[in-house]
């Protein structure tokens, strides 16, 4: 260990209750990136002095950091302790199909009980997330959200590398659970949570020598909320977006990131005592997510002054003049399906291209939303008819966004385009992963009243 890292550690250990561990599910010997995970009840304090039921990796809230590196094989044994069948897709991580974690589309849902082994290899650094794709709305909104990151195979030389997960919590004032989705909600922009965290905990101080050279790796995990982040009191850079660095960092005012989005910040630490806040804008008007504060400068922190650059990541570069334009059109139908034999009413609000997802069985799934061809470039125009914000997420791989409401802007990697009220924009890509990949809303009661399909590359 040497001393920057030292330093990292001894800095995380002071506000060690705040922030997620490097990873309680490290599993010692020959691969330094073997896990071994578990979703099951557990027991926290979100709202202080008051216990509350959740649904936790490793029994844990925040969930275990999974740390990759990129071009490294890694294992991971997951373990289902629910009551009900799940599985654990690795949010934005261009990987085999088969470990992709959605139901019946790449993998049989893993029964109570049962482990299941993901491997693969990443190709891709940066700061990407895991989740069940079963009962979304019950399984991520009571916790089971984390947080994986894959570090660059070259290490990169920040001082501090701080992960941070934001959820807003459907809880009382006494940490009880209110309704996770209501029909009215789901209808337009989501139900949304009223007890806003950062790693578990409301507006935790962070803090870090004077001097360093800060990366803050922030996930939006909600099953709703979309934030517009600025940082008051300290100026940073944006260094990268959904996992992908960025080749000219730029200076951060305000940036949205829906759910299931990212964004790695830049910046540092100013002189000892000074105080910062991470801000969630609503109007004209800052709450806090996260407070920073300057500790005393260490000897070890060499600070010219310059953030380190990050490498961009290897992502297939689309061929534009031979794309292919396939245009997507996101929808209220606002009606409500008929009820099931039981009984049931289940509502469908949203469509794609006129049609809501349907629904999966064994034996039974749907035709894709579209058909690809291996290897072929692609340009999808995506269309948002509707006032509500939509995060689109394609699986399995990465766009690089051209347009944005129609004016072009300077191209950047993702793999969720958020679109905003009436927003329309273009995103290039190269069908290079072969399956049947979900693609859909990640606000979540959207994504399970229609939002939802899926592309098929063959």
């Amino acid at each position: 260990m040497n001393r920057r890292e030292f330093l990292q550690l001894s800095t995380l250990s002071v506000v060690a209750m705040a922030l997620p561990r490097w990873s309680l599910a490290q599993v010692e010997g020959a691969n330094p990136y073997h896990y071994r995970l578990t979703a099951e009840p557990a027991v926290a304090e979100l709202v202080p002095g008051y216990q509350t039921e959740v649904l936790a990796f490793n029994g844990e809230i925040p969930a275990p950091v999974i740390r990759a590196r990129q071009g490294m094989p890694v294992r991971i044994e997951f373990t289902n302790k629910l009551d009900e069948p799940t599985t654990i897709h690795w949010h934005g991580l261009r990987i085999p199909i088969e470990m992709d974690g959605v139901p019946l589309l790449s993998q049989k849902p893993i029964m109570p009980g049962e482990t299941f082994v993901y491997e693969f290899t990443p190709p891709d650094a940066g700061t990407f997330w895991y989740h069940p794709h079963m009962n979304s709305t019950q399984q991520l909104g009571r916790g089971l959200v984390g947080a994986i990151i894959v570090d660059e195979a070259k290490p990169v030389d920040f001082d501090i590398d701080e992960v941070l997960i934001l959820k807003h919590w459907y809880l009382d004032k006494q940490g009880q659970w209110k309704t996770l989705t209501r029909p009215r909600y789901a209808a337009r922009m989501g139900t949304p949570g009223e007890w806003g965290t950062a790693n578990g905990v409301n507006n935790p101080l962070l803090s870090y020598p004077a001097g360093s050279r800060v990366r803050l790796r922030i996930a939006n995990v909600d099953n709703t909320m979309t934030y517009d982040l600025h940082m008051k009191g300290v100026e940073a850079q944006v260094i990268a977006i959904d996992g992908n660095a960025i080749q000219e960092y730029y200076p951060l005012e305000q940036h949205k990131i829906g759910p299931g989005m990212r964004l790695d910040l830049g910046f540092i630490m100013p002189e000892e005592g000074a105080e910062f806040t991470l801000e969630f804008l609503r109007g004209r008007f800052g709450f806090p997510l996260a407070s920073f504060k300057s500790g005393a400068k260490d000897p070890g922190v060499k600070n010219n002054g310059q953030l380190p650059q990050l490498p961009l990541n290897p992502i297939p570069v689309p061929d534009l003049a031979k794309a292919e334009t396939v245009s997507f059109v996101f929808e209220w139908e606002g009606a409500i399906s008929p009820t099931d034999a039981a009984g049931n009413i289940h509502p469908t609000f949203w469509l794609i291209n006129r049609r809501a997802w349907e629904g999966m069985s064994p034996g039974n799934i749907p035709e894709p939303v579209a058909d690809l061809k291996l290897g072929k470039t692609y340009i999808f125009d995506l269309r948002n008819n509707t006032q509500y914000h939509h995060p689109i997420h394609l699986h399995g791989h990465t766009f690089l966004v051209l347009e944005m409401d129609g004016k072009p802007v300077t191209p950047f990697h993702t793999d969720t385009i958020l679109l905003g009220k009436n927003g329309r924009a273009k995103g290039a890509f190269v069908a290079d992963n072969p399956g049947s990949w979900m693609y859909h809303c990640h606000v979540i009661e959207h994504m399970k009243t229609g939002l939802m399909g899926y592309v098929r590359v063959s």
